[in-house]
């Protein structure tokens, strides 16, 4: 087939209608009735269909939509193998679209720009009372005389700019037999569901015109240049029961084919027949308009199309439709005229059958020409009219002032030259003057004019009327509880729903207040309010809800309360008699808040004024508070969730950062806002010996329960793995292992760096973690070039570590995934945008430290998730983790290398006791010469050389030992009778903190007493 699929769903229904619609056509009217139909599917402005002719003529139209007599004369014969569009098409075999860039030619001619309304229908058929026999235009006059339609068009020798041809071969198995094209609108080609709509309709009228018999032509004669036995123009008019003649205008010899002899009802006689033959068999009422209509077509060498009568020999009357042009003779005077001729009679008794039942239908209907004269109307529209003479033919202006209408003034006369103008059907609803009655009037153009419907509407516009009010307040009604249950569902918390329904009851209502009270056990909790003064509810608060007596009352009986005035309230409950006064309401409607059958509270909307509520209100403020106590409910679940959730978050994370003397730190969490569930995200501070600091970042992937639990068990074993002193590569790929132990469907990301402010060097590794962020004193920032491995539990050790020299001062920043990346942005975008709010930040954080603010990190960590996170939903947990980098002096550091033997622990006395006098602390000298001639002794004993001491002097004092011995010391329980074993127990004993770490050349003993 050669129509592509259409994919637009309405399309492929609608031209699945007209196909059904054509079944029962043939013939011209087939290819008419696809044309005009391709025509309205491509929005074009007019169309054509030519068949090949006989013996190398060429094309010849036999049907055209929308283009008037001037354009059909120059398209009637165009050539098989020229440059135009339909020519194109059928040598071709495949669609062809032409525009005026492309130099398509075009003859001088005009087009009726209201696409298919114009020019002549099914060549050139008549309208149903035969057109210029009743006073109306002719079926052969050009639309471009229609003194109402659009300016025609006058292209010059090519297609003008902002219009096109489409042509479409007609396809059938054995060949192709001509095109249909369309004129569109616009330079650039018709889109494809409508070149798509196009070919289905010309691929159906193609095989719908194949007869079984017929032979169309033969690609392998095509190809060979030979012609069939029957010409291909033959074999076509037989196919669509179309006759063709040849009149001699010189002689008066006609030539007529079989199919016109038959046509004629003169089957069997000799095809050269006479004038006067013709004419003879012409209905006596239709000869004498029929010569003059011939005579002028002579004179103006201009195609004639006519539809009229004759009278068979057997004495049988049928309607024919005939089209012909003149062809120039010797000296370019008219010689001969050559056309086609068809029977109409099945499809005239068609239009006539249509125009008895318009005829006797029960709306008015009439129709008017291009001249505003009346062709047609119904007894309706006589009667609405009402004129006293005969109608057809007069003025519709003149007859409409006849009966005193004014035209103009009802409007009558703009609404119905906007329908010819625009080319669209108008619908209006006016009073008539002369019954007074309400009409909808239905204007709809057709080609040669307008058709008008007229229908009473007064009953049902009165029945509407009085359905409005009831319509409009069931709308009302329907849009309140719609919006109030859409905001109840995206409610949060109580305060969430108090605040929706104060937004959406208050103002439609015309209420001043709005209170809500939960009511737990016995006791009453004033939740949220609108309207009143701050102090009014203070002795509700924790009262007894019996002490209240109208939420008492409500609240038992679970029955709503309307109070119309401050007198009906006293009445009602005088022990509450000065509430009135000091709420400043004149009227209230108290609705219980009612969930699975128990009263949780009362929601009490108030008016300033005396109000008294329809039942249609009351109604609806009872549905609205049964949507609040749904929405409460979920919404205090949310609240102890949440709640829980949070408290249990904050259990999870540091309380608070430790104060070091290495590094000064801050930090933000901020959970996901989508659901209550606990992130997986953290962070940690945790001091190590020689004043170094571990800093670590991480983030557990997913949400709930599970994932916190994993988070604290993560935290814990790094903090656990940290005091054992392991580096970064070896810690990760023991938390590796912790990881793995745990399951399959457990992943993690984690930072672990370690600072040491002695040598202002940081060593980190990641498992699949963002790398850190430096700022330096300049201002400069960057992210410190790492090769991230994979997340823990899907890691194959080592893991890489990397080292970085920052000075101090310098800015290290670990943050989760969360704070740079979402839905709208990547995480390089993320980065990018990170870096620059860390430069803006770091530098407001410098002028806070110099002005003596000791808020310079807190408020950086609240610029960057301000600048990251501004306000936005976020998806995911985000966590932030500052330090500002210190060193310690050179003069807080000293350092020896001790002898090898007893000697070793005598001189490491003389250079703790000299060092500390230095230092001005004299007072921990015997402790500290004991702890380290203790740990000396030992390195000397079990160690290896070189033995080395170094004491630093930062939160406390610490004396470091080291050896070059691998193996860690280890405290036993000596038995009373041994004579050793009790060193590292007097060392323990003696030291706030003591310790062992491996070094890169071997270990090291220290241990950590306080300055006080």
């Amino acid at each position: 087939m050669a129509g592509r699929l259409l994919t637009d769903k309405a399309s492929a229904a609608r031209l699945r209608m007209i196909i059904e619609a054509g079944v029962e056509l043939g013939g011209v009217e087939l290819l008419g009735f696809a044309l005009e139909h391709a025509v309205t599917e491509a929005d074009g402005l007019g169309g054509m269909v030519h068949v090949r002719g006989p013996g190398g003529r060429g094309l010849l139209m036999m049907a055209s939509s929308g283009i008037v007599r001037t354009v059909a004369q120059d398209w009637e014969e165009i050539a098989v193998d020229g440059d135009t569009a339909p020519a194109r098409a059928v040598t071709g075999g495949a669609s062809v679209w032409m525009s005026a860039l492309g130099g398509q030619s075009l003859p001088e001619a005009s087009v009726d720009q209201r696409g298919t309304g114009g020019g002549t229908n099914r060549a050139g058929q008549g309208g149903t009372d035969g057109g210029a026999r009743h006073g109306g235009r002719g079926p052969d006059s050009p639309l471009g005389h229609h003194p109402h339609a659009a300016a025609p068009w006058s292209p010059p020798s090519a297609l003008p700019a902002g219009s096109g041809l489409l042509a479409v071969p007609l396809l059938t198995p054995d060949g192709v037999v001509g095109a249909l094209s369309v004129l569109t609108v616009g330079e650039g080609q018709p889109t494809p569901q409508q070149r798509s709509a196009v070919e289905t309709l010309a691929a159906w009228a193609a095989l719908r015109l194949r007869e079984p018999s017929m032979d169309w032509g033969r690609a392998d004669l095509r190809r060979s240049g030979k012609e069939p036995p029957v010409t291909r123009l033959q074999e076509a008019l037989e196919a669509i029961k179309v006759g063709s003649w040849e009149w001699d205008l010189a002689t008066g010899e006609l030539l007529w084919d079989e199919s016109t002899l038959a046509i004629l009802g003169m089957a069997g006689q000799s095809t050269n027949q006479r004038f006067d033959t013709w004419s003879g068999l012409v209905h006596p009422d239709d000869l004498p308009w029929l010569l003059v209509e011939v005579e002028q077509a002579i004179r103006n060498e201009r195609v004639s199309g006519v539809e009229y009568r004759i009278r068979r020999p057997d004495g049988t009357t049928r309607w024919v439709s005939s089209r012909g042009r003149v062809l120039p003779g010797e000296g370019g005077r008219p010689g001969r005229m050559v056309g086609t001729v068809w029977d109409t009679t099945e499809s005239r008794i068609a239009r006539d059958s249509v125009s008895r039942a318009l005829r006797h239908m029960s709306d008015a209907f009439f129709a008017v020409d291009g001249e505003w004269r009346i062709t047609f109307l119904n007894m309706e529209a006589e009667r609405l009219i009402g004129a006293s003479h005969e109608l057809l033919g007069q003025d519709l202006w003149d007859a409409f002032a006849e009966i005193g209408i004014d035209a103009v003034g009802l409007g009558l006369h703009a609404s119905y030259q906007r329908a010819v103008d625009r080319g669209t059907p108008v619908s209006f609803v006016v009073r008539w003057p002369v019954n007074r009655r309400q009409y909808q009037m239905r204007l709809v153009p057709v080609p040669d004019g307008l058709m008008v419907y007229a229908t009473d509407v007064t009953e049902m516009r009165s029945r509407e009327a009085e359905s409005v009010a009831a319509e409009r307040v069931t709308a009302d009604r329907n849009a309140r509880i719609t919006a109030l249950a859409g905001a109840l569902a995206e409610a949060l918390t109580v305060q969430d729903v108090v605040n929706a329904a104060a937004e959406r009851i208050m103002a439609p209502f015309g209420a001043s207040g709005l209170v809500v009270h939960l009511i737990e056990g016995e006791t009453l909790h004033v939740t949220g309010q609108v309207g009143y003064p701050e102090t009014f509810f203070r002795d509700f608060e924790g009262k007894p809800v019996g002490d209240i007596a109208p939420l008492d009352e409500v609240h038992r009986t679970r029955t709503a309360a309307f109070i119309d005035s401050v007198e009906e309230y006293v009445e009602r409950y005088p022990r509450m008699a000065g509430r009135p006064a000091e709420a400043r309401k004149s009227s209230w409607a108290f609705l219980p808040l009612v969930v699975s059958g128990r009263s949780v509270g009362c929601c009490v909307v108030s008016f300033t004024e005396p109000r008294r509520l329809g039942g249609e209100e009351k109604a609806l403020l009872i549905t609205l508070s049964g949507l609040m106590a749904q929405a409460i409910e979920r919404a205090r679940l949310f609240d102890a969730e949440h709640m829980r959730a949070q408290e249990l978050q904050r259990g999870l994370l540091p309380s608070e950062l430790p104060t070091l003397c290495a590094v000064s730190t801050a930090a933000r969490y901020v959970p996901a806002n989508e659901g209550i569930e606990v992130g997986g995200d953290w962070y940690d501070v945790i001091p190590l010996s020689g004043a170094r600091v571990a800093l670590v970042i991480g983030d557990v992937m997913g949400h709930g329960l599970a994932e916190a639990a994993t988070m604290g068990r993560l935290r814990t074993a790094v903090h656990t793995l940290a005091d054992l002193e392991f580096p970064p590569s070896e810690l990760l790929t023991r938390l590796n292992q912790v990881v793995n132990d745990l399951g399959d469907d457990f992943y993690a990301t984690c930072l672990y760096a370690v600072y040491d402010p002695v040598t202002c060097t940081c060593r980190f590794g990641s498992a699949g973690h963002p790398p850190p962020a430096v700022v330096y004193p300049d201002g400069t920032t960057e992210f410190l070039a790492h090769r991230p491995d994979p997340p823990l539990g899907t890691a194959r050790p080592p893991f890489e570590t990397t080292e970085a020299v920052l000075p101090e001062g310098s800015l290290l920043v670990l943050y989760t995934d969360g704070l740079i990346e979402s839905v709208t942005r990547d995480i390089d975008r993320g980065m990018l945008h990170l870096t620059k709010a860390l430069s803006i930040a770091a530098a407001a954080a410098r002028e806070d430290d110099a002005a003596g603010s000791a808020l310079g990190l807190e408020r950086l960590c609240d610029d960057v998730l301000a600048e990251l996170l501004p306000g936005t939903q976020l998806m995911d947990d985000a966590a932030l983790l500052v330090a500002r980098t210190s060193a310690i002096p050179a003069d807080s550091i000293a350092s020896w290398t001790l002898p090898d033997g007893p000697i070793a622990a005598s001189e490491a006395r003389h250079h703790v006791r000299d060092q500390l006098e230095g230092w001005e602390l004299d007072d921990l000298a015997m402790t500290a010469e004991l702890l380290v001639s203790e740990l000396v002794g030992n390195a000397v004993r079990y160690g290896k050389r070189p033995i080395a001491l170094r004491l630093l002097r930062a939160e406390g004092l610490i004396c470091e030992v080291s050896d070059g011995s691998l193996s860690t010391p280890r405290i036993r329980n000596a038995a009373e009778t041994d004579e050793g074993g009790r060193g590292l127990q007097l060392v323990a004993a003696l030291a706030h903190r003591w310790g062992a770490r491996y070094t890169a050349t071997g270990k090291c003993i220290w241990t950590e007493q306080p300055v006080t």
